[in-house]
């Protein structure tokens, strides 16, 4: 299991120029926006507009922090997001505007290239065990101190186990949230 620690994350501009990413993972290591294969980064949010666009990417969105967005799609389809919404998922090369409901937002961005990898993620609030049968468990600590097996996660560390494993989690303090991405090659 490598971890990866909050501090060393890249923080890089927006595709569209509007803003800044923390990038927490990406594959191939050092891929370009361009390039990569997958990608897991979070950003703020401190305004609406458009989201960049991925050809050939599927995206899923989370909303970690603030009151939250609602995505407005071409062709009139909107979709509101919050804290407690699950995670969502959609195509990164399709239109879409990001309308703040009531000020800026932390949000959760997993992106993987269609045809090649496909990925699931999932909110996780308590202990307990997962499994990665193949491909690979990235796991983003939102909130809480986890112990995932042996190794402590604060807020906003991250932690990659390439499959066949399982991890333990265990948490301590109050609240805790943390988001399961599950990456498959295809």
């Amino acid at each position: 299991m490598r971890i990866i620690r909050a501090a060393d994350c890249l923080v890089m501009p927006w595709k569209n120029g509007g803003g800044t990413t923390t990038e927490i993972a990406v594959a191939p290591d050092g891929a370009s926006l361009d390039d990569f294969d997958w990608r897991i980064s979070m950003a703020h949010v401190g305004q609406d507009g458009p989201f960049s666009s991925f050809p050939g990417i599927d995206r899923t969105l989370s909303v970690l922090t603030g009151a939250g967005i609602t995505l407005a799609f071409g062709g009139g389809e909107r979709v509101r997001l919050d804290r407690t919404s699950a995670p969502y998922p959609f195509a990164a090369d399709r239109a879409v505007n990001g309308l703040l409901v009531d000020g800026a937002i932390d949000d959760l961005n997993v992106m993987s290239r269609r045809g090649r990898w496909q990925h699931r993620v999932e909110r996780v609030s308590g202990a307990g065990s997962l499994a990665a049968t193949e491909g690979l468990l990235v796991l983003v600590a939102r909130k809480g101190d986890w112990l995932v097996n042996g190794e402590t996660l604060a807020a906003g560390d991250s932690a990659v186990l390439d499959a066949p494993g399982r991890v333990g989690l265990i948490v301590s303090g109050g609240e805790a949230e943390l988001y399961a991405v599950w990456l498959t090659a295809i």
